[in-house]
């Protein structure tokens, strides 16, 4: 697996990215409908008699101002992303940012039942890939076989690992 005479790696593993993309459609959705409901209650509120509270144009804008808040924050819910190439992966969950070089990672793992893939570390931790959801079918196939594919190119020459009584 080398250059010969400065020509490029015949057959290099091709990066991987990936977004969950069901969830980022359910999720502007799901913010349209809280804005039009937030708008909806904002051209309301003139019409609402109550002896003790009189509504104005500044709680019609606040209440707009809300739905509009609320609506970026259920957007932000589905900013998690993947990015890997022959250097690591770098993933971004819903706050946390990691960046992984292949040689901290054991295995990816994406078990049957499980709602999104996820990294088993050399240190027996596991990282979360929010990322690789299993509603998004064949994306999550090929992306799981592309992580897959990079680890073993990146770990081809370690030292074999001897056998253990136990391995998990």
């Amino acid at each position: 697996m080398g250059c010969v005479s400065g020509s490029p790696d015949p057959d290099p593993v091709p990066a991987v990215s990936a977004v969950p993309r069901r969830l980022r459609r359910l999720l502007v959705v799901l913010a349209g409908v809280v804005l039009v409901v937030a708008v909806v209650v904002a051209l309301s509120l003139p019409s609402t008699q109550n002896t003790v509270v009189d509504y104005g144009i500044v709680d019609q804008v606040a209440i707009v101002g809300l739905g509009l808040a609320l609506a970026a924050g259920v957007v932000f819910l589905g900013r998690s992303r993947l990015d890997a190439d022959a250097a690591g992966v770098r993933v971004r969950n819903l706050v946390v940012h990691h960046e992984v070089p292949w040689t901290s990672v054991r295995a990816v793992r994406f078990d049957r039942k499980a709602a999104w893939g996820s990294l088993l570390l050399e240190n027996g931790d596991e990282t979360s890939l929010h990322a690789l959801q299993a509603v998004d079918g064949e994306r999550a196939v090929r992306a799981v076989e592309g992580l897959r594919a990079l680890h073993a190119a990146a770990r081809a020459n370690d030292p074999v690992r001897p056998p253990l009584l136990y391995d998990d």
